[in-house]
Parts: C-alpha cells; structure tokens; sequence
C-alpha cells in the first residue's frame, strides 16, 4: 500500500534529530539564544522577520531583558525559502519562533501535534481580507485569458502553500477538478519562475512577492487576483508551547518588538520597502507594492476573528490534499502573548478596518509616496511627471488589489478609466456595461491628460 503525502511528510520530518534541549535555553557561558525563522523574500513576515533583523528592536528588548535578570541574551535568525523548514526544525526543538503563512501555520500545528512539539499562533504579520496575497501569473505572450484556459495545462506551485490553496479554490469554482484538470508541478517558487520563462509551465500560482515580482520583471502578466475568492489570507508568528511556557517574557519582548516594527513600516513606508528591498534584492517598487501605505497586505499583530474563521476554511482543502489530518485551529491560536505586548490598545486595533484602497504615485527621488482619490487622477498626475515616475499603483475596479498602473488592464467607459489585475475581470466589466472598451495604458494616459 502506498504511502499518503501526509505519511511521507511526516516520516522526512522524523528524520530530523531531536534536539534534546530546547532553542532557548543557557550555554556553558549563561548565554541563552533566541533562535527565529524567517523568510526574508516572503515580504509579509517583515515585521517578524526582515524588516525587524534590521531595526534591532528584538535585541534591544532582549538586552534590557538580561540587564534586569543578570542574563545575556542572543539572537539567532534563520532564513528559508518557504515555511516548511521552519516547521522542521521547531518541531525538532531548533527554532523558537517562526513566520509563515496561513496554509504552512495549518501544517506547522498539525506537526507539531503529531510530534508531540505543540506550536500556537501568537500573533499576525501582513494580511489581505479578501486573498489578494496571492495571484496566478501567465507569461506576457500567454494566449491564456481566464482560468477556463488552464484546463489540462501545467501550473507550477508549491504544494501545502497558500498559493496551492488558492490555486485549488479558483480552480474548483472555475468547475476545474484540481488534481485531474490541470498538470500540477509542485516547484519552489524560484524553480516555478523558471519553469514559467523556460516555457516548461503554462502557469504560475505564488504568493507574495513573486506573481508582483515578474509582473514588474515583464516576465508576467496576471491571469487570476486571489481577491476574486474573497477570502481573508494572511501571515502569522507561530511558537513553540514549550519555549512560551519556558521563556513566556522573552516570546512577550518578541511581539512587542514585532509591534514597534509594525508601527516603523506603517509610519514610514517608503523607508521600509527600502530597507527590505536591500536586505532581499527585491526592487523596493515590488516590496512597496504588497507592503507599501495603501498595500496589498495590512500590517496588524492582532489576531483578528476574520482570519482566524478563515483558517478555519483553509483545513479541508489541506485534508483532501492529505497535507493534514483534523486541526484544532481554537487550541492552536494563543492570543495571551500579543495581548500582553500590545497592551491597552489591543481591543481598538483588534476591531479596526484596513484603509480604503487608494491610488498612489511613487516619483523619483521622493520618500514619500503621493495619493489620489481616483485612478484617473493619478493618471493625470502621472501623464504630467513623464520620466520622474518611480512607480504608480491603482486599486482594481473590481477587487480593490493594488497593482501596477502599467500591468493593469485598463477600461474606458464613456469618461471614466477603470484598473483591472487581469484581463478576466477586466473582460467581466465589459460585458456587464456594452460601451465601456479595453485601452492601452498610454491611451489610458492619453485620455486622462
């Protein structure tokens, strides 16, 4: 009898010594180390991960923390591609604290249980409330249209990830069987990216930053925005229950440096895509994109009641996938830790909206970005600096995703000028409002000047 995914995963993880004492406890020296997971490439960890390595706000705790106890503390970071790993070496005791998203967070408890190595999600990095965090993309000269094209076709994604997820959803409502309707490969973003360019796949389904990535590359066009689900998708911190249990003032200094972190790139986002765009190699218009004032991702360490019914949804397409089996996704949440590092303002935020989608204009030479109250607006504005445009965003018409005003497939109807993501919904407004017709960007910026 064949394995299932699940056992095979799960015996590759028994392959990983246990360490047999913890990440977080004192050497010879009395120096206790702090191990983290992270991704620095997968943009909405950030302020868990990258952008928070570089602000030192963690240490700084953490050295006020061995002041007070007469202990010294050090900070360990590791960087993966994925969260997988990460999961990896916490349930084998080497990482304290990791970031993923939610689909690996859902496999992160599930192994964590299996390996008696129980994890909680304790606070929330970048989040979109309706799934724009992940995009399929298309090569530039795709004849691919709509998700009805992809049937028997070859689309890269990485299996167990959120994008996987997406890539199943979209599909099934598209009355496209996900494993029998298309050739799935399940490739590393990276090798994906590849496969795309080399013509090996027909399609890519990836989370954040890589379908923004190609798409400013020219490498890509979008096909689908993950926003058209309309389900919240988001990233999240997730710690071991022994290392809490041991250490639960140093997991509390972590999430009070992850909220000053938060508080830095909602303040200053300009500054913040610039400092992840070089500790990445991403170009800073990329990073600003998903993380950016008015993003694709929202920046909140609380763990809203949205997300959390969310993950949720997210359980049974891990299970038909026999990624998992049953989650107890209320025993795997702990918002004891963020509550107490957040302090008295944690209800308000808890409760508190992401901001209305607006269109914004980066110039050259500026730190800061401009907005405007319609997309025709920014174009004008847009149309009057030529050569002086860094990037522009627009939301799209439909689904409120951000994405590049020159990647965007742009409608006129009548005087209005109209973003989309994709040609899909693009082709949805069309046939909905008769008069209104496709048009360049430079006929968009045309008619707007």
């Amino acid at each position: 009898m064949k394995r299932t995914a699940l056992n095979t995963a799960l015996a590759a993880l028994l392959t990983v010594p246990l360490a047999g004492c913890g990440g977080a406890s004192a050497d010879e020296s009395g120096t206790v180390t702090v191990t983290i997971g992270y991704q620095s490439k997968t943009i909405n960890t950030v302020t868990a991960g990258t952008l928070l390595r570089s602000l030192g706000y963690f240490e700084r705790e953490l050295a006020a923390r061995g002041k007070r106890e007469g202990v010294t503390y050090k900070v360990k970071w590791q960087d993966y591609a994925t969260g997988a790993p990460i999961t990896a070496q916490m349930t084998a005791g080497k990482i304290d604290i990791g970031s993923m998203g939610d689909f690996p967070l859902l496999i992160n408890a599930a192994r964590g249980t299996q390996l008696n190595r129980p994890t909680k999600l304790v606070s929330v990095t970048g989040y979109n409330l309706r799934g724009g965090l992940n995009t399929i993309v298309t090569a530039p000269g795709s004849k691919l249209s709509s998700l009805s094209d992809l049937r028997g076709k070859k689309v890269s994604t990485s299996v167990g990830s959120a994008a996987d997820g997406t890539l199943v959803r979209a599909l099934r409502q598209a009355g496209i069987d996900p494993e029998e309707g298309i050739r799935k490969l399940n490739q590393q973003p990276a090798v994906g990216a590849s496969a795309l360019q080399a013509g090996s796949a027909d399609a890519l389904s990836q989370f954040v930053a890589w379908p923004g990535l190609l798409a400013f590359q020219d490498r890509a066009r979008a096909l689908y925005d993950g926003a058209e689900l309309n389900l919240p998708t988001f990233h999240g911190v997730t710690a071991r229950e022994d290392f809490a249990k041991k250490r639960p003032g140093v997991l509390e200094d972590f999430l009070r440096a992850q909220n000053k972190a938060t508080g830095y790139l909602n303040k200053r986002p300009v500054a913040a895509a610039e400092s992840v765009a070089k500790a990445t190699g991403l170009p800073a218009e990329v990073v600003y994109l998903y993380n950016g004032a008015h993003g694709i991702a929202t920046f909140d360490p609380t763990i809203k009641p949205a997300l959390v019914a969310a993950l949720k949804k997210d359980v049974p397409v891990l299970k038909s996938a026999k990624l998992v089996g049953d989650v107890d996704v209320d025993g795997f949440v702990d918002e004891r830790y963020v509550k107490k590092a957040y302090g008295d303002g944690y209800a308000s935020a808890l409760s508190a909206a992401p901001k209305p989608p607006r269109s914004q204009l980066w110039l050259k030479g500026e730190s800061r970005t401009r907005s405007f109250d319609s997309p025709a607006e920014l174009l004008r504005q847009a149309a009057a600096r030529q050569g002086k445009v860094r990037a522009a965003y627009v939301p799209d018409t439909t689904t409120g995703t951000p994405w590049f005003a020159d990647k965007a497939v742009w409608v006129a109807d009548g005087e209005k000028l109209l973003p989309f993501v994709t040609p899909a919904t693009a082709g949805a407004y069309i046939k909905a409002h008769p008069a209104a017709r496709k048009i360049s960007y430079n006929k968009a910026l045309e008619q707007a000047s």
